[in-house]
């Protein structure tokens, strides 16, 4: 069978590195599902789960946001943070919801509403992956 490379690289780590089948990433305009021989790409990404199909079955990434550069042998994924999906912590998640939320309520122009709203959805992305891990609704 086929295999794709794929690197995922955080702001202060490579979080991963190998051959697998197939990679989805959260496009900034849809999921977007990459396979080896891929088209050459570039896509912006949002907060939320990159998945990984290797040999021994699907692995979970969360990432902030970000790049992904595809080539027909090679995925690459850049992102301000990125966090293997079992290292999530809801705590740290819903203090990051309930920060953001205030925020909203307390932001007077359009730069503070943008940014409160980017912290609102990478909160709500970790909390929705973890769920996902949990098999449970929000």
């Amino acid at each position: 069978m086929s295999m794709i490379q794929v690197d995922i690289v955080s702001a202060t780590e490579s979080l991963y590195s190998g051959e697998v089948k197939c990679v989805f990433a959260p496009g900034s305009n849809g999921e977007l599902g990459i396979y080896p021989q891929h088209l050459p790409l570039l896509s912006t990404l949002r907060p939320g789960e990159v998945r990984v199909e290797t040999e021994q079955g699907m692995e979970s990434i969360y990432v902030s946001g970000g790049i992904v550069e595809v080539q027909p042998s090679v995925v690459t994924i850049f992102s301000d943070t990125a966090i293997r999906a079992h290292d999530l912590d809801k705590s740290k998640a819903l203090e990051a919801k309930q920060r953001a939320e205030e925020a909203m309520a307390n932001a007077d122009t359009d730069q503070d509403i943008s940014s409160t709203q980017a912290a609102l959805a990478e909160s709500m992305a970790q909390l929705q992956m973890i769920s996902k891990m949990r098999g449970k609704k929000l």
